[in-house]
């Protein structure tokens, strides 16, 4: 049994790495969150996603320059004119959160600006399919699903005995216990990159599981809940390969242009 939130704030992560980010130095761009992904800043590609997703009623981008957002030309088109708020972010992905979280409360969408190819069906599809009783959740894709979407892809995958999952940049904080999970994700933060060092947090028994390939996503998920004092972390299984597809880095970027280019062309084909 799923849950269908509503009215739901929906929180954009825009932090850059400063002024030495090396995405926006590569691109040129003024800031990372402002990289044209087919000739529009990627930010305003993810307002404009959530702003058509029917579920989300409040948009909040957590940058640490907020003026930029403000100065922006087009965010009253992509947010179809709806009022575009910015929060101060914190310095880091998790403690932004965990900030947010005492500001805004739950329930609680976050995602983030880098996501450019960001659909409003993934963003619905992702908080209808909440499982009952969850107080957060994560969206992942399936390695099949990643790669039959974007087969030149580079991804990191969790490599678990029931599947390899690439995360989707799409989180739920449903219930204020939730809160625990951001404060245990400050510890992992660094290391979201290298799954191995990441699952040791979990004990020494679920990281040789890991590394065995015996160690099964729900069990994972059920350790870091029970890490961050009881929450009930679940996964939300997204069939959407291109998902999992941020602009992180220059290779990125060109696929994800790639990708739009291809979507182009099919639509001026069938019409």
């Amino acid at each position: 049994m799923t849950r269908k939130p509503q009215g739901i704030t929906a929180l954009i992560l825009a932090g850059s790495r400063g002024p030495n980010d090396p995405m926006a130095q590569a691109t040129g761009a003024l800031h990372k969150a402002l990289i044209l992904v087919g000739g529009t800043p990627m930010l305003l590609r993810v307002i404009a996603a959530l702003a058509q997703t029917p579920e989300v009623s409040r948009i909040v981008v957590c940058i640490e320059t907020p003026g930029l957002v403000d100065t922006l030309p087009g965010v009253a088109t992509a947010s179809r004119g709806r009022p575009v708020e910015t929060f101060r972010a914190a310095g880091s992905p998790s403690r932004s959160v965990s900030a947010a979280l005492r500001h805004f409360g739950t329930p609680l969408l976050v995602t983030t600006a880098d996501h450019a190819l960001l659909q409003p069906e993934w963003v619905s599809h992702f908080l209808r399919q909440q499982p009952a009783g969850a107080d957060a959740t994560v969206a992942l894709a399936r390695s099949e699903a990643v790669i039959a979407a974007a087969p030149e892809t580079q991804r990191t995958f969790l490599r678990f005995a029931d599947g390899h999952y690439s995360g989707c940049n799409l989180f739920y904080f449903a219930q204020p216990k939730a809160a625990a999970l951001a404060d245990l994700w400050v510890q992992v933060e660094a290391l979201r990159k290298q799954p191995v060092k990441m699952l040791r947090l979990l004990g020494l028994s679920y990281a040789l599981r890991y590394r065995l390939g015996r160690l099964k996503l729900g069990t994972a998920t059920a350790r870091l809940g029970q890490l961050a004092g009881g929450v009930r972390a679940e996964v939300v299984d997204m069939p959407f390969g291109r998902a999992a597809i941020d602009v992180d880095k220059l290779s990125d970027l060109h696929l994800a242009e790639q990708l739009l280019a291809s979507d182009d062309r099919l639509n001026r084909t069938s019409s």
